[in-house]
């Protein structure tokens, strides 16, 4: 089976400061492990051609090489009979998709995985999540919710249907996935109901543990959500893969994912809880993560970069020191990864995606021009222009920029879907 090594990059340095101690595992491919009772069988060759297909593309990060991946999976499709080993190749074409940004054609993917009618339920549930999670990172936040009360409803009639108790850990994971709509849509009090009993459950690992530590974070219980972060990145690192079918996913929602959102997600914490050495070195080991999995140029780059530079504001306000050169770097080149449109084009209309994460990047940067005379008209420009994108319901843009131990509200940028919680 064809592997990729992982990349070497050089130390980054931000700040002036190296960070080389924080430590992240080398990216790792979808695997089943057929040795194991998953509920499923799949064709050895299947896997070791969906893993080649998913390291060609990742190899050069390029357009050609994400086609070529793609018709290795389809050729993969063509020859296999089983269904839940074509759903797997499926959730392999999606996860591509997705991260090329192409999200019709993640969708097209994973809706289909619907339709096999007999594939695995441990499949269909990883389609629901990854599913849901592209609707949260386009903003179709009603689909979202749809799909995850289907993937409820789905495990509840399998439930009643055989008489007794499912999967414990397949239906942690739509509990979590319903939280974590509910979160994003504002709704603290509902998504609560969700990770109730979630921490002493089995299947508290991956983005149930991340999900929960997230809705923990908000509510400002922050030692146990760092627990939780820290669970979710260990559970990762101790993995060679998915080794169940119960652990299986896909686009946004996948192992890469996991371990960069929880890697994020922590340093945003102790940022928040005023550990700015721990928060730099998380946070770098993060945007390292990222390079290496997506490329310099991906959004998801930059939006580690929008956390190192809001933890750079908090560190300044904090120690009531002056940072304002190396803020306004980090939101210049966080602006450019994230390709942002021009002032002119109005906030609301201007992306459907990502809008709330540009909105703190330059909500922060219009905060670093506003201080120099010479650049404040240029501030009040882009402060304006933040305002009207910001979409969140639970915070002002004003109260996430001032997210702090002291703060009676906390935001985190969710990397997994491109959102402010």
């Amino acid at each position: 089976m064809f592997r990729i090594g992982a990349k070497l990059f050089r130390a980054a340095r931000i700040g002036g400061s190296a960070v080389s101690d924080f430590r992240l595992p080398p990216t790792r491919f979808f695997s089943i492990n057929n040795n194991v009772n998953t509920g499923f069988k799949t064709n050895p060759v299947a896997l070791q051609m969906i893993n080649y297909a998913i390291s060609l593309a990742r190899a050069k990060k390029s357009d050609e090489s994400y086609a070529q991946a793609q018709l290795v999976l389809e050729q993969c499709h063509s020859t296999q009979s089983d269904e839940s080993a074509k759903g797997l190749v499926f959730l392999a074409m999606s996860t591509l998709f997705s991260e090329r940004g192409n999200f019709s054609g993640a969708i097209e993917k994973l809706q289909k995985i619907q339709d096999l009618g007999l594939s695995s339920i441990a499949v269909r549930v990883a389609a629901s999540e990854a599913l849901a999670g592209l609707y949260l990172e386009s903003y179709q936040d009603d689909f979202s919710s749809a799909t995850a009360d289907m993937c409820l409803q789905l495990l509840e009639t399998i439930r009643l249907e055989i008489g007794g108790g499912g999967s414990d850990i397949l239906e942690a994971r739509a509990k979590a996935l319903k939280g974590l709509v509910e979160l994003v849509h504002g709704n603290v009090e509902s998504a609560q109901s969700f990770f109730e009993g979630a921490q002493g459950d089995k299947g508290c690992f991956g983005n149930v543990a991340l999900s929960f530590g997230e809705f923990l974070h908000c509510k400002r219980n922050f030692q146990m959500a760092r627990e939780l972060y820290q669970t979710a990145m260990q559970d990762v690192s101790e993995r060679k893969d998915f080794t169940d079918s119960q652990s299986v996913s896909a686009c946004n929602m996948n192992l890469e994912e996991t371990l960069l959102g929880a890697t994020c997600a922590l340093g945003q914490l102790e940022a928040h809880l005023g550990n700015f050495d721990d928060a730099e070195e998380i946070l770098t080991a993060a945007l390292k993560k990222a390079e290496e999995c997506f490329g310099n140029y991906h959004p998801k780059v930059g939006i580690i970069l929008t956390c190192i530079a809001l933890m750079y504001r908090h560190k300044a306000a904090m120690e009531r020191s002056s940072s304002l050169l190396i803020q306004e770097g980090l939101y210049r080149r966080a602006i450019e990864v994230l390709k942002a449109p021009p002032l002119e084009v109005e906030g609301v209309g201007a992306t459907r995606s990502r809008r709330d994460i540009l909105a703190l990047a330059r909500g922060g940067y219009a905060e670093t021009l506003i201080v120099q005379q010479n650049r404040k008209a240029e501030g009040e420009k882009m402060k304006q222009w933040a305002e009207t994108a910001w979409t969140n319901r639970r915070l002002s843009l004003a109260e996430a920029l001032e997210s702090s131990e002291s703060s009676t509200k906390v935001s985190v940028i969710d990397s997994r879907i491109s959102r402010v919680l």
